[in-house]
């Protein structure tokens, strides 16, 4: 896919398992750009896979210009927000976007707390709508994770081909639509084994067949389930205590986004 959707309540392990995705994707790119809202996705710099760029108030006055400079000098680059407010940041992400786009290269960018950079209430910034919409035909593939899909401008929601959805208190997807039981987001929920497609049951478990947080015998969280569906039809269950990842994870068309591997 071109333009994968992230999603997952908070504690879910998300911020973990997009980071699997960006590691075992970034060698298939000419670029990586990450914007990252809370400073989650430092384990790519340390592991070699990108360099890191604080993203401050001197930083928030950048023109696209500049930035088109900064990506052409540092192709893989992790962007880690700094004193600035939502709105500052989503106008330095749009500005980081049509820098992206005026490249021209293969590269995946990466939107990380998408709600609050393309958030439902306001108007879609031009350059960010346009790596969702048309940004992979010029080789550039988008990852956009959330832990709010209801607030999510829907532009970005309905133009992803892909989709890795977790658990939902509640289960609500906000404008997802998805071809099985949308409760089988939501944890606390009961859906009978009889409404799932093989694929989509719980290997060895009976009951709940909702997805499920894993925790081990002091309380740690240790995995989680997901549902990945995507627009040719591909559905399947992931549980990330089998992802495999090496990088330690702190707090044209474009190339296809390859999974990670899971054991």
């Amino acid at each position: 896919m071109s333009a994968l959707l992230f999603a997952a309540q908070s504690g879910w392990g998300k911020s973990y398992h997009a980071q699997a995705w960006m590691e075992s994707n970034a060698d298939a790119y000419d670029g990586l750009v990450v914007m990252d809202y809370c400073g989650e996705y430092r384990g790519l710099i340390k592991h070699g896979l990108a360099q890191h760029w604080i993203v401050g108030p001197a930083e928030a006055s950048l023109s696209v210009s500049d930035w088109v400079q900064i990506l052409d000098a540092n192709p893989s680059l992790v962007l880690e927000r700094y004193a600035l407010s939502s709105e500052e940041w989503r106008d330095t992400c749009n500005r980081v976007a049509g820098a992206a786009r005026l490249l021209q290269r293969d590269q995946l960018v990466v939107i990380d707390e998408a709600h609050f950079v393309a958030p439902q209430q306001s108007k879609l910034p031009e350059e960010l709508k346009e790596i969702a919409t048309t940004g992979r035909g010029d080789g550039t593939s988008s990852m956009w994770i959330t832990q709010r899909l209801a607030e999510v401008d829907k532009t970005i929601t309905t133009q992803c081909q892909a989709r890795m959805i977790g658990g939902f208190r509640g289960g609500d997807l906000g404008s997802v639509d998805v071809e099985y039981p949308e409760d089988l987001h939501n944890p606390a929920s009961d859906v009978p084994a009889r409404r799932l497609p093989e694929d989509l049951l719980p290997p060895g478990r009976d009951s709940p067949t909702t997805l499920q947080k894993h925790k081990d015998d002091s309380g740690n969280v240790i995995g989680s389930e997901w549902i990945y569906s995507d627009d040719d039809g591909e559905i399947r269950r992931i549980n990330t205590q089998n992802v495999t990842m090496h990088s330690t994870h702190f707090g044209s068309q474009g190339n296809d986004l390859q999974m990670p591997e899971y054991a």
